[in-house]
């Protein structure tokens, strides 16, 4: 944890960056339950709310083969402070939605919203790499997955109690008003880097970053490697537990904070614990740690609180996974790539999360219980395991 904490008082631009994020990611969380409370209110099919849950990822894959260019074209505070102010927009919107008649205005908005904030996300993801090395770099990674966890964690603890309370549009209102203030932390910033702008035309810059990956092969199964957490996107399942097991004794709103909230508290955790402990050899073991704990919830699902129990140990080693495989990539990835390396990584990443929702609506909609799908995804990791050892092998450096 002291490492953390130093590499923030030393690096102001990081120290910065994590305190919009922490407030940004906290907001964001308000309307994440919001949304699906007011689908179950809705009572709309377990189809629907999965293809909502896949349209917070859609849009980062659609615009993933240009955004990495735009990164590498614009100055970044400009861009991060564009994007903010669209999810500004779109959350204070979200307001309209009052029925199902208007359910296509909420796919619209979580469209428009989630392609701003994967954008944001993968231009930070690149800046980080242009003013950190090494194991500052990799720390930034992780000190990056625990806010999102906190934020995840009492985010969605903190929603669930006013959502229940309040309702929903008041969760939106808080939401929006947050990305607000972080806007205006991020407009007194000053990001201290040379900013080398691409140019080459757009086609060529986007040719040259395909060229690129395909003459560096390792880095392509890095980025499949670091795909395979977007399997543990699970808010369509927990919405889904909710209404199926928990609904009868446990309201909705409450039953999805407190779910989620314990889940993230493990995803906070599990850094502070393995992020010392992990490296290239140790990979392996990350990945049969998370396709057991799944496997795992997947068993005691039924029972609230044994599930509680099943998502802490699911989350466990969910951070260190993210956070490590996404170093490798950086570290393996030239300078003047960055931009647009780790967008076709989101881009794949964010796909990986897109079809995972869709197929749990699916394999619910076809007859499996929640429990068959949970085991499913589980044994992707197994996979995964003996993918990541032969990657190794192939590629001894990495």
């Amino acid at each position: 944890m002291r490492h953390y904490i130093d590499l923030l008082k030393n690096e102001k631009v990081l120290r910065r960056l994590s305190l919009v994020q922490l407030i940004a990611y906290f907001g964001a969380w308000f309307s994440n339950v919001a949304i699906y409370t007011l689908l179950v209110q809705m009572d709309v099919s377990a189809f629907v709310i999965a293809a909502v849950a896949s349209f917070h990822f859609l849009p980062g894959v659609l615009q993933a083969p240009v955004s990495g260019v735009f990164i590498d074209k614009i100055e970044p505070k400009k861009l991060m402070l564009f994007l903010l102010l669209i999810e500004i927009v779109c959350t204070f919107s979200l307001l309209l939605v009052t029925s199902s008649q208007w359910l296509w205005l909420l796919f619209v908005l979580i469209f428009i919203r989630m392609g701003a904030a994967s954008f944001y996300f993968t231009l930070e993801m690149s800046l980080l790499p242009k003013i950190l090395h090494g194991r500052s770099l990799q720390y930034a990674n992780e000190i990056h997955s625990i806010i999102w966890s906190f934020s995840y964690t009492l985010g969605m603890a903190v929603s669930g109690f006013i959502v229940y309370k309040l309702g929903v549009k008041i969760a939106f209102v808080i939401d929006g008003l947050l990305f607000v203030f972080a806007f205006f932390m991020l407009l007194r910033l000053h990001i201290e880097i040379t900013f080398d702008k691409s140019k080459e035309s757009f086609f060529l810059s986007f040719k040259e970053g395909l060229k690129y990956l395909k003459t560096h092969k390792k880095i392509i199964h890095l980025i499949i490697i670091h795909a395979t957490v977007g399997f543990t996107v699970f808010d369509a399942l927990v919405a889904l537990m909710a209404k199926e097991y928990y609904a009868s004794f446990l309201a909705v709103p409450l039953a999805l904070g407190i779910i989620h909230a314990i889940r993230a508290s493990a995803l906070v955790i599990g850094p502070m614990l393995l992020g010392k402990w992990i490296n290239s050899s140790r990979l392996i073991y990350l990945f049969l740690i998370q396709g057991v704990a799944i496997i795992f919830w997947a068993a005691v699902v039924e029972d609230f609180y044994l599930s509680l129990l099943g998502s802490f140990v699911t989350g466990f080693a969910t951070t260190t996974l993210w956070s490590f495989s996404y170093t490798l990539i950086q570290k393996h990835t030239d300078r003047e790539y960055y931009g647009r390396v780790i967008a076709y990584n989101d881009m794949i990443f964010l796909l990986t999360g897109a079809l995972s929702s869709l197929l749990v609506g699916l394999l619910i909609e076809a007859g499996w219980s929640i429990a068959e799908v949970l085991c499913a995804l589980g044994g992707v990791f197994i996979l995964a395991m003996f993918y990541s050892v032969w990657v190794r092998r192939v590629y001894k450096e990495i």
